[in-house]
């Protein structure tokens, strides 16, 4: 792979931003925790990653893991591994590579005299609170960073792991605006089984949701993507919606499946072993590129609109369920600061 041998400070020109040229592999772990998972430890270069002209609210962004064993099947960062030779199937969810050094290099950074601090984002790539942060625990040192600068913050997970850091978040919170959104749209535990193998259940986030509202900070739910014909119905996205608010959430993001291509490929595998009948209505759903036909995405917003209006998600929610590529990735939700987008 582009990145395997690399020794500390050894040059590795064209390497993916964090395995580069003055970091690089240290080495790889395997745990009986973590059956059929390998973590590469590496030492980054750099912790804030620029996203200059984006339509997004915030410019920055941290990703302290890359690959990801929440193992979604639709899961739009797939691609990000063929940078570091690696598959966007089974490598994506097995092979993690972990930024052992990251707080420290954020800290270095944050100090720095042409830092303003600007809004910085996590879980815009791969979930800073998937299984692999109870090993390592990362996220603490970088929150601690954020807050003790003067930064900004804000966090989507899928990952109940977050209320291990809950008391951290809350002292954070009082020094700088912080937004926490949870990603929470399969409410069918089977389904939810097959879809998002290594995600924790749905009932273990809407007890997170309730936990972070209950501490005080805003917690905003991203019910993305909505699978057509799986997760779409009325009935099923009424009975979320309702569980949504009287769990406390504080805005609701909706959005149909977008597949990129890799993604779709791999998608529409597990499709053809899962639930081949819809594989045919999938494909011509899907036919014209990454997003459902314009006729359905319509169609669903006719169908959502009414439902978010009933569970008080309607006028000043973050309510968007028209696809765009740029913007179906996961997105921290509204922060305590100015109004915000909240987008997956």
């Amino acid at each position: 792979m582009r990145w395997a041998g690399q020794q500390i400070d050894a040059e590795a020109p064209g390497a993916l931003p964090g395995l580069g040229s003055i970091a690089g592999l240290v080495r790889s772990v395997t745990t009986p925790e973590f059956q059929g998972v390998t973590f590469h430890e590496v030492l980054a270069r750099s912790a804030l990653n620029s996203v200059p002209g984006s339509s997004l609210p915030f410019n920055w962004t941290i990703n302290p893991y890359r690959g990801c064993t929440h193992a979604c099947r639709y899961c739009f960062a797939r691609p990000s591994h063929r940078y570091l030779e690696l598959d966007q199937g089974l490598d994506f969810d097995q092979q993690i590579v972990v930024k052992t050094n990251v707080a420290d290099v954020l800290r270095r950074e944050l100090a720095r005299p042409s830092w303003h601090g600007e809004q910085v984002a996590l879980g815009t790539n791969t979930d800073p609170y998937q299984r692999a942060e109870g090993r390592y625990r990362l996220m603490p040192g970088i929150i601690e960073a954020l807050a003790g600068s003067g930064t900004p913050l804000s966090i989507l997970t899928k990952g109940t792991l977050l209320r291990r850091d809950l008391d951290l978040l809350v002292a954070a919170a009082e020094q700088v605006p912080v937004g926490i959104g949870v990603s929470l749209a399969l409410a069918d535990e089977e389904l939810r089984k097959l879809v998002e193998p290594g995600v924790p259940s749905y009932r273990g986030r809407l007890e997170l949701i309730r936990t972070v509202r209950e501490a005080g900070l805003p917690c905003g739910v991203m019910v993305a993507p909505v699978l057509p014909w799986l997760t779409d119905s009325a009935e099923q996205l009424d009975d979320l919606l309702g569980e949504l608010a009287a769990a406390g959430a504080t805005g609701v993001t909706t959005l149909v499946l977008h597949l990129r291509p890799g993604v779709k490929e791999w998608f529409f595998g597990w499709l053809a072993r899962e639930r081949p009948e819809l594989v045919t209505r999938y494909e011509s759903l899907y036919a014209r590129g990454v997003n459902a036909s314009p006729s359905y995405r319509n169609a669903f917003e006719d169908k959502v609109r009414p439902l978010l209006d009933k569970h008080g998600f309607g006028k000043g929610s973050r309510h968007r369920s028209k696809s765009d590529p740029r913007r179906h990735r996961p997105v921290p939700a509204p922060t305590q600061g100015p109004e915000q987008q909240s987008l997956f």
